[in-house]
């Protein structure tokens, strides 16, 4: 079984994801970590020296490399909103999205600066590229997760909507 796991920076996938993948005996990867691993620097350097669309593409290559992983996979915010891999991903997997308000997302992600995206922009600019993704993930979820409730809730309700 594959899940991957999406939304907005700071809606929980980590977090959430740590605990559905001990829940169903899984390994948790997060593409993020995936691809500096791959690259052999920081996010931020990978946006600095290659910039974002490299990191795109990167982010691409990992969710159809991932795909044949049995395990949980934490996706970079902005993995689905690339519709060829929202589309492999559902084929060869679920695709949940964490869909956490706008305020808690920005409380957890403020000042974060390992998020490039975070650190050059305002809270509006912020809100409003939220506002933007917010149908995008929802057109390529399989599964739509309401927030506002504990990660370990989160993880029981993926649980229940994947039949796992």
């Amino acid at each position: 079984m594959t899940i991957f796991l999406c939304g907005f920076m700071g809606c929980g996938k980590t977090t959430v994801g740590e605990i559905l993948a001990k829940k169903l005996g899984l390994p948790l990867i997060d593409t993020d970590a995936y691809i500096v691993e791959q690259e052999g620097k920081s996010i931020p350097d990978i946006f600095a020296q290659d910039g974002e669309p490299y990191f795109r593409k990167k982010e691409a290559e990992a969710i159809r490399t991932l795909c044949t992983q049995n395990a949980v996979i934490s996706c970079g915010g902005g993995a689905m909103l690339n519709p060829d891999s929202a589309d492999y991903a559902r084929k060869n997997g679920a695709v949940v999205l964490l869909d956490e308000s706008f305020d808690t997302c920005y409380g957890r992600i403020q000042g974060d600066t390992n998020r490039p995206i975070v650190q050059r922009s305002t809270r509006e600019e912020l809100h409003q590229l939220f506002d933007k993704r917010s149908g995008t993930y929802r057109a390529h979820a399989s599964h739509v997760i309401p927030g506002g409730v504990s990660p370990e809730e989160m993880a029981e309700r993926i649980m229940a909507a994947v039949n796992a």
